[in-house]
């Protein structure tokens, strides 16, 4: 891990380039060598403000945070990088290939038949099934045709028209 330390606007302290650089040594256990970590560690009026930039695997992190404290600023914005790196981290881990070939098994199913019921088919014209399906505010109603003799599915589709579904020979 390479490790740099900017002062800005204020005195450089040993005490607190160590303590950057020890707090940035967290992040290697999330990425992998090389490991380019940059601190930036700035004083505005009476704001303290840590920014780190991390780059490896080809990916950068940046951070930042202000408050009174420079060593808190530090805490904070490792804290922050933490997180984002975790998060990094279990993203990897869900793409691997092993990782999702057993979640979609977990995820399969044999879907059940929940409720099953009876009917019996009376037979009647298409207009009279339009208005049965009207009457009793159903989806769909299966009917015999009297016309052919056939059985057919009237259903109702969600632009307010009807679709039929007809059958060859009974």
């Amino acid at each position: 891990m390479h490790t740099t330390v900017t002062f800005r606007h204020l005195e450089s302290s040993d005490a607190i380039r160590d303590y950057a650089t020890e707090k940035a040594e967290r992040a290697a256990k999330y990425l992998i060598e090389p490991i380019e970590v940059h601190w930036a560690l700035s004083v505005e009026k009476f704001r303290h403000i840590a920014s780190i930039t991390i780059a490896a695997n080809g990916i950068t992190i940046k951070g930042e945070e202000q408050t009174q404290d420079m060593y808190s600023a530090v805490d904070l914005v490792m804290n922050k990088i933490e997180k984002q790196m975790r998060k990094f981290k279990e993203k990897l881990k869900d793409h691997k290939p092993g990782a999702a070939a057993a979640k979609r098994a977990q995820k399969e199913f044999q879907p059940k038949v929940i409720r099953a019921g009876r009917s019996s088919i009376k037979p009647m014209s298409l207009e009279e099934a339009v208005s049965q399906i009207d009457a009793l505010k159903n989806n769909f109603l299966v009917f015999a045709d009297t016309h052919t003799d056939n059985i057919n599915v009237l259903y109702k589709r969600k632009d307010g028209n009807y679709g039929l579904i007809e059958t060859a020979g009974r």
